[in-house]
């Protein structure tokens, strides 16, 4: 009686609910990346980060500027990567609008040191001719609401939106708004399935309950 049980719960749990094109892993992936790639881009871009603010000698700290723009790279680096596993239209054409941008803007890149990948659209940031560039055409590129880093900040942001929308739609997110990761093993389970195997773990517990018993008439 109880295996009979067994069988009929998992015939009523769903294999899966997800109505998303991408794991909750790769979605989880690229919202994280894209956090990553506006908290580097504002560290240049944000006139409170100071990171373009001169010295008293009225000259500029390359070397601290070199590393939150080679930081800005690896980040957007690691963003492309991850967006580039999306198999969701809106996340695809978005990061193909993003390496649009950065291609617009390759000839100022260039000047100071940073090169664009022709396959895969990443950046490499070149350290000696970075460091001997002028720091104004560095600033210009990376500080201000205008900038290039902020105009990275807000398309990479959208992506993240819009991963974000994509594991809501995969019910891969615990209450308390985590993803839980366990679709990408193909066993999400959602509260009504939950309920059906707790329904079905009460009953197993308590069979001998519903027993059929025998009657004798007298």
């Amino acid at each position: 009686y109880s295996e009979g049980l067994d069988d009929k719960a998992s015939s009523l749990v769903p294999s899966s609910v997800s109505t998303s094109k991408d794991s909750a892993k790769t979605l989880g992936k690229i919202e994280s990346a894209a956090d990553e790639v506006a908290d580097s881009a504002k560290d240049l871009y944000s006139v409170s980060s100071r990171t373009f603010s001169k010295n008293s000698k009225g000259g500029y700290d390359t070397d601290a500027i070199y590393k939150k723009v080679s930081k800005f790279a690896s980040d957007y680096n690691d963003f492309v990567s991850a967006a580039s596993k999306s198999q969701t239209s809106k996340i695809d054409s978005s990061l193909d609008s993003l390496k649009s941008y950065t291609k617009s803007n390759e000839q100022a890149l260039s000047k100071i040191g940073i090169t664009i990948d022709s396959k895969t659209g990443e950046l490499s940031v070149d350290e000696k001719k970075f460091k001997s560039s002028d720091m104004a055409n560095v600033k210009s590129l990376f500080s201000g609401t205008g900038s290039y880093a902020y105009g990275v900040s807000a398309k990479t942001s959208m992506i993240g939106y819009y991963a974000k929308n994509e594991a809501q739609k995969s019910n891969t997110y615990s209450s308390s708004g985590k993803y839980t990761y366990n679709h990408n093993t193909g066993s999400v389970y959602s509260s009504e399935t939950y309920d059906i195997m707790s329904g079905a773990n009460y009953i197993r517990a308590n069979a001998h309950k519903y027993q059929p018993q025998a009657y004798h008439l007298c």
